[in-house]
């Protein structure tokens, strides 16, 4: 690439949002011309989509006259629930500044993944308290939806809002509901919002979506939907650089390598699955992180991880199988009327509640996991094969 194209990149990535609508500057050259072009295309598609569904404008309705509000997102969260959080905060700061909005989330942020893009994102998240919810006159979750587990919500408090992309097998009753099951990542969801309002996006908070539109799309089981498509293309040209690059390769600490050699120590492959656990973690992240590595081993196309955290069997399921089955339905399937959980087509996740917590009753567990997992996709139980041999 010329010197001349590295520039007018360099100028296209800190360019403002609307700038996208414009046709490409002919000044380029012709490779960033064209780069320019096809991005501005992805853009307009966007916001034309978005005119053909009007969210942003129904929420803002239902947020009219409120003048406190809270935005939260599930319990020990990630990447794509913090972005989403954040980044609809942005966007109502702007459309709504007579409004004080709270960012709060209950729960640790563990270290790894999660605490690292905190710190480079440079999020603002105030304390939780859930004796301050009465005093917020409208609250917004996203990533997540009231009745699941993992809600920050106790059960006699409604959102006013929820903007979701989780398959469940529950009806939203909130006033306001977005929930878009074909679409990889909440972050999309909000990005779409800002098409729809045709708001800018400063670098730095495109360079936090983007990441975090990444991070849930990441592995061999990220299944990106076409606003996802369009959301990285044109958020790919907004992107402050060096930002984004310290979300990227952000240190790690040693518990997650740790995790890491665990979890691929006692990884057992079962015909075309495979199937591992990890006892105590430090953040629910761990096993998904696991999970999309082992899923990658080339004979199989199913994995399950397993974890303690806080009490609970943790589990995490990807596929990259095309059949009809999809990991929602497996996860379903395997915490049939012993636990909780849901997901996506290739993606998915659960918990089983433990009693005692002693080691006969999570081996117990671990084992009707690992039947059911396999009687599902019609494996005969055997022994199974180590994936990697240990002396």
């Amino acid at each position: 690439m010329s010197n001349r194209d590295k520039t007018d990149l360099m100028r296209l990535n800190g360019a403002r949002a609307d700038s996208l609508l414009a046709e490409p500057d002919h000044t380029m050259s012709p490779l960033v011309a064209s780069f320019a072009g096809n991005a501005a295309n992805s853009a307009k598609a966007a916001v034309r989509r978005s005119r053909a569904r009007p969210e942003l404008g129904k929420l803002l309705r239902a947020l009219a006259g409120k003048r406190n509000l809270l935005i939260s997102t599930h319990r020990y969260p990630d990447p794509d629930a913090l972005a989403s959080a954040w980044a609809l905060s942005k966007l109502l700061g702007a459309r709504l500044p007579d409004a004080k909005i709270t960012v709060s989330v209950k729960g640790s942020i563990g270290a790894g993944i999660n605490e690292s893009f905190v710190k480079h994102s440079n999020l603002k998240l105030e304390p939780w308290s859930d004796e301050e919810l009465p005093n917020f006159d409208a609250i917004i979750l996203t990533d997540v939806q009231p009745h699941l587990s993992y809600s920050p919500l106790p059960d006699d408090v409604e959102p006013l809002a929820v903007i979701d992309h989780h398959r469940t097998g529950h009806k939203p009753t909130s006033r306001f509901s977005d929930i878009r099951k074909d679409v990889g990542a909440s972050c999309s969801i909000i990005f779409s919002y800002f098409m729809e309002a045709q708001e800018p996006i400063s670098p730095d908070l495109a360079a936090t979506m983007l990441y975090a539109i990444e991070s849930d799309l990441a592995g061999a089981a990220g299944q990106p939907g076409d606003l996802d498509n369009l959301a990285l293309s044109s958020l790919t040209l907004l992107a402050n650089p060096r930002k984004l690059y310290q979300m990227r390769y952000a240190p790690l600490p040693q518990i997650y390598y740790s995790c890491c050699y665990t979890g691929l120590r006692n990884a057992v492959s079962y015909d075309n699955a495979i199937v591992s656990h990890v006892d105590e973690i430090d953040t629910p992240e761990k096993p998904a992180v696991i999970a999309d590595f082992l899923v990658r081993y080339e004979p199989v196309q199913w994995a399950m991880v397993t974890s303690l955290y806080e009490n609970r069997l943790v589990i995490s399921i990807r596929t990259r199988c095309d059949s009809v089955m999809k990991a929602a339905e497996m996860i379903q399937r395997l915490v049939r009327k012993i636990g909780e959980g849901g997901g996506h087509a290739a993606k998915a996740g659960g918990f089983l509640p433990l009693e005692t917590g002693d080691d006969a009753e999570i081996d117990r567990k671990r084992k009707l996991l690992r039947r059911r997992f396999l009687r599902a996709l019609r494996i005969k139980s055997t022994p199974g094969k180590r994936l990697v041999k240990t002396s």
